[in-house]
């Protein structure tokens, strides 16, 4: 296939790019988890993918500027981590990717729900929205570990602090409720964050999934209409009756 092919599709369907760049990462990050700086480059990376999906999805209702604004400082940031070993840079730059992600998701819910129709890219924006969601929560837990020390635990490790991968793992677990993460918040702001995300998940599978897919099944059920006139089997009956010729 010719790039330009791949352009236009991606042009069409941005969401199912972040959330190609998205799972693709977490194969990754196992590989850069030993070197910081080399995973805020790849951090940096993600945010211009990011940053391209926020460009490209125009029907949202979110002022693109503001995603922008946010994306600033946290490049700045994560390029100052990049080439210096200042650890002090680190939270920060979390909570302007927190921020970040979260205002994303927001955009992409609201993208999604914005109309009637659901397209194709919609469907992507589902599963790149959720992935927007555990990134978000997991730069959160960051922030919270260096506010809070000590305030996630493991089997392995108990008393140091929890990498990255290790927190992406939390907030995965959190948001689909499956429990199966080894990582466990053990101060009580960390709880209160982690309660939240598992309300978020919940919420997002009722309100959101649930609206697409209602949208969906009614779309399909009711059929297109033809470039003829002609309405599917399930469409209600005119009104009108046939004269006799």
């Amino acid at each position: 296939m010719h790039w330009t092919t791949w352009l236009r599709t991606a042009k069409r369907t941005p969401s199912a790019v972040l959330l190609a760049a998205q799972l693709g990462s977490l194969l990754v990050y196992p590989l850069l988890e030993d070197d910081p700086a080399r995973r805020a480059l790849f951090s940096l990376l993600g945010i211009s993918v990011l940053a391209l999906v926020i460009l490209a999805v125009r029907t949202s209702p979110t002022p693109t500027w503001v995603g922008l604004l946010l994306a600033g400082p946290a490049v700045v940031l994560l390029v100052t981590q990049a080439f210096s070993d200042a650890g002090w840079v680190q939270p920060w730059s979390a909570a302007f990717e927190a921020a970040l992600y979260f205002y994303a998701a927001v955009g992409l819910i609201r993208y999604m729900v914005a109309d009637r129709v659901v397209t194709v890219d919609e469907l992507f924006a589902v599963g790149a929205t959720f992935t927007l969601v555990a990134w978000a929560f997991a730069y959160t837990y960051i922030v919270i570990q260096a506010v809070f020390p000590d305030s996630f635990t493991a089997a392995v490790d108990p008393g140091e602090p929890r990498t990255w991968l290790e927190l992406l793992f939390l907030s995965f677990t959190t948001l689909t409720s499956t429990g199966l993460s080894d990582v466990v918040p053990i101060r009580p702001y960390a709880r209160s964050v982690v309660m939240l995300e598992q309300v978020a998940g919940m919420l997002y599978i009722a309100m959101i999934i649930t609206r697409l897919v209602g949208l969906s099944s009614t779309r399909m059920s009711r059929g297109p209409v033809g470039q003829t006139g002609h309405r599917s089997a399930v469409d209600p009956p005119s009104n009108t009756t046939d004269t006799a010729t």
